[in-house]
């Protein structure tokens, strides 16, 4: 049975998209007959899951900060998170790593030459579009060639690189010297919360079923939710709310933020929006709640680059990456005032979810990658 690492350098359990997306890739890969390991930092919000093996760092050199970017003690994080894939492998004998997003990959190759693990990198993003977000725009340019030289090097050093978008796949595979392959997140459908805890949760926030549009998801820069605030002040009759675990640390009006309590109220705030909207224009990945918004069979409003399976029109309202603030309120107004439109678009968002997005197959899939990495050097340059 294959033993996988599955490696993040991050808090967990934490409601984001990448502890998320990890746990759910764990689980897939469980029910598909391999055996995963989830390792991360010491710290996280909750119990970890019953399902999952979980392996921790030091919690006393894990970051406080549960929230995504850079922190003074993440060094010392990966430090401990190296230590514990260490002494995780000298009891499992891992046959591959799974490294999640650049930090833990800089970690897994860190470690490869010691334990002879191959190390398959899942890019959550480019490095060369989001580290800027994290900083000044006086710092953007150069920031950007540090993130684009450490992309081309996590490729380059990688036995195989899983891309979350194709645009990720374009950015990686120049530089690449295993199997780039194209593998978006998943989610398994749960039950819809009940019209009654959907119209509860709305009557709690002041909410209209149906009638207002939702962002659902953190607060970092890279959300460009100055953008999606712009439009917000553009629309007289749609009230936009941001759905959020997060405490807001700049102001965002005319947003009204909403700091959910738990998943239940997420989802049925998710459940109740006639319209879900995301304003990312950082291409490279595949954001976590755009799933979501599949699951709950809203009209998405969101940028084309980071919406890879859904298709104008008939699964969402896609927006290409020029349009401004003025775009996107005439977008969110033309599905708010036109229900049977966004119904139409919600109920392909729905069958994008099911036939694209399905965790068997991109388990299946994964394994396919993983078993390459494996391989030695000389059979992948001839597959």
């Amino acid at each position: 049975m294959l033993r996988i690492a599955v490696l993040g350098a991050f808090p967990f359990p934490v409601p984001q998209g990448s502890q998320v997306y990890a746990a759910e890739q764990a689980r897939a890969l469980l029910r598909a007959g391999a055996l995963p390991t989830l390792i991360c930092y010491g710290r996280g919000r909750g119990p970890d899951p019953a399902d999952l093996d979980v392996l921790r760092a030091s919690r006393a050199l894990s970051p406080r900060r549960l929230r995504a970017g850079p922190s003074p003690l993440k060094p010392f994080a990966d430090l401990s998170l190296l230590a514990a894939l260490v002494r995780a492998h000298r009891r499992r004998r891992f046959d591959v790593v799974i490294a999640h997003n650049a930090e833990a990959a800089l970690v897994a190759l860190a470690a490869r030459a010691r334990l002879r693990l191959p190390v398959v990198y899942a890019a959550h993003t480019l490095l060369a579009r989001e580290l800027p977000s994290y900083a000044p725009r006086s710092v953007a340019g150069p920031l950007s060639r540090i993130g684009a030289a450490l992309d081309a090097r996590l490729a380059r050093r990688a036995d195989a690189v899983l891309a979350l978008s194709a645009a990720g796949a374009a950015a990686l595979e120049p530089h690449a010297r295993g199997r780039v392959a194209v593998i978006p997140p998943g989610l398994e459908p749960a039950p819809a919360p009940s019209a009654d805890a959907i119209a509860q949760t709305c009557e709690r926030h002041r909410l209209v079923v149906g009638g207002y549009a939702v962002y659902a998801g953190n607060l970092d820069g890279y959300q460009n939710l100055e953008t999606l605030a712009r439009a917000a002040a553009r629309l007289t009759d749609v009230t936009v709310v941001v759905a959020t675990h997060a405490r807001a640390a700049v102001p965002l009006a005319p947003l009204r933020v909403l700091r959910v309590r738990d998943l239940a109220e997420m989802r049925a705030l998710v459940h109740g929006a006639g319209v879900a909207v995301l304003a990312r224009r950082i291409a490279g990945g595949f954001p976590i709640k755009l799933l979501n918004y599949m699951e709950a069979g809203r009209a998405i409003v969101a940028y084309a680059s980071v919406a890879d399976t859904l298709e104008h029109d008939r699964s969402a309202w896609l927006l290409p990456d020029a349009a401004d603030d003025a775009a996107m309120a005439r977008a969110i107004e033309t599905l708010a005032r036109d229900p049977h439109r966004a119904a139409r678009l919600g109920e392909g968002a729905r069958a994008v979810l099911a036939s694209q997005h399905a965790w068997p197959a991109l388990a299946a899939r994964t394994l396919r990658l993983v078993e390459h990495a494996r391989a030695p050097r000389s059979a992948r340059a001839g597959r």
